[in-house]
This record gives structure tokens, sequence and C-alpha cells, in this order.
């Protein structure tokens, strides 16, 4: 499902043609959106912007004029990421700075945000849930967690937890004049949170045979779909609104476990045409990030920057259809989630709603 035919950006995914086509980059949203340098006022954090889409997506942001911090896990990835944003666009002076942090680790997010609340005064306007890994082996991380569950899902939302009062502090008032008043978190998701749904009995995959990697990737990117879902339920009220994001198929360090599988299937047509640069991929997040048609509203799933519709329950690399799966707006579950979460990442009982 492509999403609604009203979407300014409906038209240029109906019949895609691979990377480069007509379909949307992170900068082409900042341009349609008339916000070149008209954000110098806003404070962004993104994880993983050192490479593929979360580069792009610093890169566009950037261009705002606000003052962009991205993390990673090797500090001089980062510069160099950094230096090459600050390189694209040499008569933007904005500041861009690198966060050290690993999301397989809750002490580096900790770090992590305590150093960036330190940095940034305690200002955030925009969070973006970027990092990702894909289809791993099995593994635990060294707080004991499923390695994908971990790092797409729960240190995202031990980082949102941290960083909520900048968050919630950054909000104007809907009636502020104020260019895009709210606060915004962006989730990123996959249209593979189809392949599974969230083991509330077994996030851990403890169960002997259980573990597969990409029911572990649909589990974590689900999750990822009701914490942006749960996030909006909550704070909507204070102005804090967050959406969910594919960003359609890409291939970059994020599929190499997958590489020799998938390596055929790029060569069909009807894969390839689908197939977007990073640039493209991180259109959407930029799309929910800054764009007038999300400004306060979520709590919504999106692609190809449009709200999508329902999957019609057709898979396969060639299908072109992202809906959502049926389970995606689940609220008993949803919230269920949200308390077991608090309860994994040592923040029962502080208030983490």
């Amino acid at each position: 499902m492509l999403g609604p035919p009203t979407s300014h950006y409906y038209p240029h995914h109906v019949h895609p043609r691979g990377i480069n086509d007509a379909r949307p980059t992170a900068l082409t949203i900042i341009h349609d959106s008339h916000l070149t340098s008209a954000l110098p006022q806003k404070t962004i954090l993104i994880t993983g912007g050192a490479t593929s889409i979360g580069l792009e997506t610093a890169r566009a942001l950037h261009a705002t004029g606000a003052t962009v911090y991205i993390t990673s896990r090797d500090v001089r990835k980062g510069e160099e990421a950094v230096e090459d944003i600050m390189s694209s666009d040499p008569t933007n002076k904005a500041p861009v700075h690198v966060i050290e942090m690993d999301l397989e680790s809750f002490s580096s997010v900790r770090e992590g945000a305590r150093k960036f609340l330190e940095l940034s005064g305690g200002k955030l306007n925009i969070l973006i849930c970027n990092t990702g890994v894909m289809a791993i082996p099995f593994s635990l991380t060294q707080d004991g967690f499923e390695k994908q569950f971990q790092v797409n899902y729960l240190s995202h939302f031990l980082l949102f937890q941290l960083l909520k009062p900048a968050l919630l502090s950054s909000a104007s008032s809907s009636s502020s004049a104020e260019r895009n008043p709210s606060s915004r978190v962006v989730v990123l998701t996959s249209e593979s949170h189809r392949q599974g749904q969230v083991r509330i009995s077994d996030y851990n995959f403890t169960e002997a045979g259980s573990y597969h990697p990409m029911k572990s990737y649909a589990q974590s990117k689900t999750a990822c779909i009701y914490l942006a879902n749960n996030m909006t339920r909550l704070f909507s009220s204070s102005n804090l609104h967050a959406t969910s994001v594919h960003p359609g198929a890409i291939r970059s360090g994020l599929t190499s476990h997958l590489a020799a599988m998938t390596a055929p299937l790029w060569k069909i047509p009807a894969v390839k045409c689908r197939e977007k640069s990073a640039a493209q991929g991180a259109a959407t997040s930029v799309y929910a990030a800054v764009s007038q048609e999300w400004e306060g509203r979520g709590g919504r799933y999106l692609s190809n920057c449009m709200e999508m519709g329902p999957w019609e329950g057709k898979e396969g690399f060639e299908v072109m259809d992202e809906g959502f799966a049926p389970w995606a707006y689940d609220r008993e579950v949803e919230e269920r989630i949200w308390g077991d979460s608090l309860r994994m990442v040592g923040l029962e009982g502080e208030g983490g709603s």
C-alpha cells in the first residue's frame, strides 16, 4: 500500500525506477518545506548519524541551520561524518557535534545522554532513533538482552526516557508563532515488522530453537512502532509527538548479514526499481521530523514520505506494499511492553510514563 493519493509525494512512488529516480531525497524535503536555514533555534539528536541513512538525515537537517548532534560508537567515524557534512555545505556554519554512544550498552547510552544534555544545555527539539542492526546471529549484550532487541529498540527506549525532560521542556505551545513548535521523536522501523510480533513472554528468545534472525529483527521493529505510538498517547498533550518510519529498500552495512542471500534479488527488475539511495531513504525521517504536515501529529506509521495504510497480506521484496501489520496498533500490548521496558532498563518506579 502506497498511502493516500492526496499526499504530495504519492505520484513519485507509483512507478519507482530505482536509485536516484524522481522519489525525493532528504534534502528535497528541506527544500520543499522551505526550511533551508529556517530552524537555527532548534537542537536535533540523531543516533547512528555517521553512515548511510543516518548521515544523510544529519546532512539534510544541518541545512535547516539547526544545531545537530550525531551519535556514533566510533568517534573517529563520527568526526569524519561531521567533516563530510560541513564540506558539502561550506557556507552553512551551523554546528554539528559527535556524541560517543554504543547502543549495545546501557551504561554507554546513559553516559552519552549525560554528555548530550551537558553540551546542549538541556535543550532538545527533535530526536531521531536511527541506529539499528539487522538479521544478525544470536547473541546477548553485556546487559543480558538479545542484541537486536536492545540495539534497535530497548536502548532507544532508555535514551528517550533520559532525554524526555529536555524534549518536554523544549516544546512550545501549539499556539506559538514559532515554526514547528512541538517536540518530535522519529523512530525508525521496517516493513519487516510484518514478519513477527513481539514475544512478550520471551523477549530474549531463550526458548530452545526459537531464535531466527529475521523474527528477532521483526520483533524489534514492531516494538519500535509501539514506542512511537505509546509515546504520542502519553505525551501529545504536552506537545511531544512521535512517528515510526520505514525508510525503504536500501543496501547498506545494515544488510551485510543478508548480502549473500539477497544479492540475486537486487537483479530482479521489480526489486531493483524499489531500491533507494541512502539520501532517498533518509527522506521519510526528515519529512516526519520537520514537515508542516506532521506538526502536532504523531502515533502513525510512515513510509515513502506519507502515512501508510494496512498491509494487504502479500509479502516479498518485489511487492509494492509497505503497509502496517494487523498488530501494529495494539494498545494493550503497547502498554504492556512499555511497563516491561521500564523494568528492563532499570527505570521502573521512576516516573517513566
